[in-house]
């Protein structure tokens, strides 16, 4: 201490002189910095990029900043949030895949190193306050609920403060929401108009205007990650019904709409051609009328969810406005993928039935449709919409072809930045943190808290932002790609690319195959941007050196081992930090409990023994529960009376209920699941100790009982409600004195659902 200590310490105050540390402050004028993440919003889906959606906030953005028709990321979610809060690749963040499918290998631990300092540590370093609100996805699962460590949370990584999400996505009407370290119930609810795009702008300002409140001139950093438009596509109704009809002519006269817009917008020259449709995905004119009903309001649904989340940023930006200081805020605005075509061939009413590999037909989601985007459909559009979200591209999200990595990208400055302008010089995810720094005058540190810094992998793009930079030659020259197996090489205006699939999904490769069979395809992507004539077999040395080169990059890049054996990795998952037992205890009134970490009762012998006293008058409400509406299960007393639902993934509930009331006084109550040979079991309500209801539950959830975070709760359900006849969250009015789940026999586990689930929820 006396060493660092700048003034003089006597016997006393009169020898003495006082000093003070100095605080990190930004020089004055400085700029602040926002940054926008779109969830799964594909190339054509925003109107500066051809789409006919209503996004007139990202518009303006466009028309008053410059737009990057030739930015990529990594094809995947996580990854690319590491590359844009690091400017380091993927891997070297140990962000190769999804933090649920971590293993053993460096660039797949799944937790971003502090060696990778993020742009909020480094900001905040430099003076600037530093807020987070939304989606986070960079913190393993069991490392989320209130007993996990808080290291990969955003306050530890450089944030002052975030209100948002953990994980993939979350229900919009009823999200799983955290505010700084610990979880939070929503403030609101689907009855109330509550909707999380609204919340989390409202945080946004609140977190400005507090900042403004206190201290006039301290920059600050807003980071913007949105739930729009991952699934489930929620918006309010009102948006939703906005575009009732909008998309009846489908997406294939869509996607040739959108092509004709981008080439009068100068997105694409008039030499790229439109990718072909591929054959895995059916020709709109080979739907049936009622198909083309279901898939059309799929897509009003996402149209809307995205207008609405642009009116959101929207009310950010205009109050970044009010306070003075557009002209002082750098706005970049990205996705983080392309279109998802997690909604599988024909769409889903509820991503979860997908992960138990039970999906709702045709007919089913029809008798449904009015209920698509709202809150008891966990919605994802079909294929084709996803094809035309990309457009003019080929694939889609978790694969490297440029659908999957060709996205938006917006940067506005008033008075620093080429308005309205458009640039086609390469750039990637990892160039926004380095081109932010370059922006507000900071090096890049040798150490942040004691902790030597790694290399920078990105190349600022500072230098393409002034008027006269429309020609200047590209400085990010090389670019690895990998996802799944799948890679992709960029050097100099060639792209050498060759997929590898992770399941039998499509039509035109062996997942199983050996990765030295894969075929590489090579384009010329400045004269053939949408990969749609390959030169492979007309420059086999170039393309030899392109491969040669990926795997040079690979090595230096902690790409390797190539592994695209999802199921090994769901079966040997990384070591648990958590000892085995068969008796959890849970206490009334707290957080919710992921279900990662959550007692295991899939298709398992199981019980509910939870200890009761019960007021004069009687007593209604949740003792017990695990998800929503959407899946899951509920112990509870409805009219005095015991009752368990369990929610076979919002297709049907099986229900077992007493027949009178518990009267007065302590009750010990026990729900008992016994597993048959089959795909279900028994149930039987015990009220201590005597039988008083039974029943068939003649099939258990087999794998994932909800994808949007509602985990286990004692005392209440977050919601939407589990069962029928009451309303979330359902508080007992009683007193729960002790509540334990008691597990028997093996867990029964089923990798290919399993694999479903993890794919499904990116």
């Amino acid at each position: 201490m006396s060493s660092t200590f700048g003034g003089r310490i006597g016997r006393d105050w009169r020898d003495s002189t006082p000093w003070w540390p100095e605080t990190p402050t930004a020089p004055d004028g400085s700029a602040n910095v926002v940054l926008v993440v779109l969830d799964d919003v594909g190339f054509a889906q925003l109107g500066c990029y051809g789409s006919d959606i209503e996004t007139p906030t990202i518009d303006a953005l466009a028309s008053g900043g410059l737009r990057f028709a030739n930015f990529h990321t990594t094809s995947l979610c996580s990854p690319t949030r590491a590359c844009l809060l690091t400017g380091r690749n993927h891997h070297r963040s140990s962000m190769g895949r999804v933090t649920d499918l971590a293993v053993g290998y460096p660039g797949y631990y799944g937790r971003p190193p502090k060696e990778n300092g993020f742009l909020s540590e480094i900001l905040r370093e430099h003076g600037y306050a530093t807020y987070a609100v939304g989606k986070w996805h960079l913190t393993p699962e069991d490392e989320t609920s209130m007993a996990g460590p808080r290291s990969t949370w955003p306050l530890a990584r450089g944030f002052d403060r975030w209100y948002g999400f953990h994980g993939g996505e979350t229900h919009q009407f009823n999200p799983a929401l955290f505010e700084d370290n610990h979880a939070v119930r929503p403030p609101g609810s689907y009855e109330s108009g509550y909707h999380l795009s609204e919340d989390l702008a409202d945080h946004a300002i609140a977190y400005l205007g507090d900042l403004r409140a206190v201290d006039a001139r301290q920059p600050f950093f807003l980071y913007v990650a949105t739930g729009a438009c991952h699934s489930p596509h929620q918006p309010p109704p009102h948006w939703r019904e906005r575009y009732r009809g909008q998309f009846d002519d489908g997406w294939d006269v869509w996607r040739e709409r959108t092509f004709a817009r981008q080439r009068s917008l100068g997105l694409v020259t008039d030499a790229a051609s439109l990718s072909p449709r591929p054959s895995w995905v059916r020709p709109w004119a080979d739907l049936e009328p009622d198909e083309r009903r279901v898939a059309a309001r799929f897509m009003e649904s996402y149209a809307g969810f995205l207008s609405h989340a642009d009116e959101q940023i929207g009310r950010i930006l205009a109050f970044i406005d009010d306070l003075g200081e557009t002209d002082n805020t750098i706005v970049v605005l990205v996705s983080d993928n392309g279109a998802s075509a997690e909604g599988g061939a024909d769409g889903s009413i509820n991503d979860v039935r997908l992960t138990n590999l039970d999906p709702a037909d045709q007919a089913e989601m029809l008798t449904r449709i009015d209920e698509i985007g709202g809150p008891l459909t966990h919605n994802n559009y079909p294929w084709g919409w996803t094809m035309a979200g990309n457009t003019p591209f080929r694939r889609w999200k978790r694969e490297v072809h440029e659908g999957g990595v060709a996205d938006p990208c917006i940067v506005r400055w008033p008075g620093h930045v080429d308005e309205g302008a458009i640039r086609h010089q390469f750039t990637h995810a990892i160039d926004v943190a380095p081109t932010v720094l370059e922006l507000v005058n900071i090096e890049p540190p040798d150490a942040i808290d004691g902790t030597a810094q790694s290399r920078i992998d990105g190349v600022s793009f500072a230098y393409l932002l002034a008027s006269s930079a429309a020609d200047a030659p590209e400085r990010h020259e090389t670019q690895y790609f990998e996802m799944f197996g799948s890679r992709a090489l960029y050097h100099r205006g060639w792209k050498a690319v060759a997929f590898h699939p992770v399941g039998p999904l499509y039509d035109d490769q062996n997942p199983n195959d050996a990765f030295e069979n894969d075929v590489w395809e090579l384009y010329d992507v400045i004269a053939d941007p949408t990969e749609t004539t390959d030169l492979a077999h007309e420059r086999p040395e170039l393309l030899n050196t392109m491969i040669l080169r990926w795997w040079q990059e690979a090595e230096r890049n902690d790409v390797l081992p190539l592994d695209n054996r999802v199921l090994w990795a769901l079966v040997h998952p990384k070591p648990s930090r958590f000892p085995p037992r068969d008796r959890y205890r849970y206490f009334p009134g707290g957080s919710p409990v992921p279900e990662p970490v959550a007692v295991n009762v899939r298709n398992r012998s199981h019980a509910l023994v939870v200890d009761v006293e019960i007021p004069d008058g009687g007593a209604n409400g949740v003792l017990l529960a695990l998800g929503s509406a959407l899946g899951g299960w509920s112990l509870h007393l409805t009219n005095g009376r015991v009752r368990y639902v369990h929610n076979l993934y919002g297709k049907q509930r099986h229900v077992v209920t007493a027949t009178e009331p518990l009267g007065a006084g302590r009750h010990r109550v026990v729900y008992d699941f016994v597993k048959d040979e089959g795909l279900g079991g028994s149930g039987t309500i015990t009220v201590d100790g005597a039988v008083v209801a039974s029943g068939v539950i003649p099939r258990f959830t087999p794998s994932g009982f909800n994808g949007v975070g509602a985990g286990l709760t004692c005392g209440y359900e977050l919601g939407p409600a589990v069962g029928v006849d009451y309303a979330a969250p359902f508080p007992f009015t009683g007193t729960i004195v002790r509540a334990e789940v008691e597990v028997r026999g093996p867990v029964v586990r089923d990798p290919l659902a399993e694999l479903e689930a993890i794919l499904s929820e990116q």
